[in-house]
């Protein structure tokens, strides 16, 4: 289960490539695949963490039964949480047929008896325990380092292969690219509109429409600065400001 439809229907495509298991369901509608879960009763969940409405964890916690279940999210910051506990497997989206031939290997020997099932309510436990957030950052010029908070960050913006951490007084050069300060920061409060732009919730203080369903959000700062939403964002950036 995933809300991403797109998402859905590659994995059910790749599942059914491995000729080694049986698609009973999918959806994209959490409370709608509750229904389906406790119907089909399917012996394995793929299942996605972050989802609008409810997340992985709220859909597994609703559950009667306790099926195996391999994580499936664009979020990295539970990886390590997962394994810890000794999950089925967690496998980050885009998924890729590698991994999944590695975590349908290791659903068979825990179908087979050969590894012990794992306790689910200590892999919700573990993955849903708050994860440690950076609350600064370095910006080093030359020999000298200074530490950006990043309660005053605005937005992060990749320019000229460098990526800046936008704040009223000015906008400093941070070492990591907007892909790897997307996994490190909080995902409740910081959210990638762009391959390029990573922007702090908190700042968001009008969305406009613009051309081709995309979204342009203006900032509450003293630029009223304006950042372009890729159209493949827009859903879930209005998903996780409650539209």
């Amino acid at each position: 289960m995933d809300d991403e439809p797109l998402a859905v229907k590659r994995l059910v495509r790749l599942l059914g490539a491995t000729g080694k298991v049986t698609v009973v369901g999918f959806s994209s509608d959490p409370e709608a695949a509750i229904a389906e879960i406790a119907e089909l009763r399917p012996e394995v969940l793929f299942l996605d963490i972050e989802m609008p409405g409810l997340t992985g964890f709220d859909v597994l916690q609703r559950l009667s039964g306790e099926p195996l279940v391999v994580f499936t999210t664009a979020y990295d910051q539970y990886a390590l949480q997962a394994f810890a506990v000794n999950s089925v497997d967690y496998l980050l989206k885009p998924v890729e047929p590698a991994g999944l031939d590695r975590a349908l290997a290791k659903l068979g020997r825990t179908l087979g008896g050969q590894e012990a099932a794992p306790d689910l309510q200590k892999i919700i436990a573990a993955l849903t325990k708050p994860a440690a957030y950076p609350a600064r950052l370095p910006s080093r010029t030359g020999e000298r380092v200074e530490f950006v908070d990043l309660a005053r960050v605005t937005h992060f913006y990749g320019e000229d292969k460098l990526t800046f951490a936008a704040t009223a007084a000015k906008d400093f050069v941070v070492d990591h690219s907007i892909a790897e300060l997307e996994g490190k920061l909080d995902p409740a409060r910081w959210f990638r509109i762009h391959r390029s732009t990573l922007v702090q919730l908190d700042y968001v203080q009008e969305l406009h429409g613009w051309i081709g369903n995309r979204l342009l959000i203006r900032l509450k700062d003293e630029k009223k600065t304006e950042l372009q939403v890729a159209r493949e964002r827009v859903a879930e950036l209005k998903a996780k400001l409650g539209l």
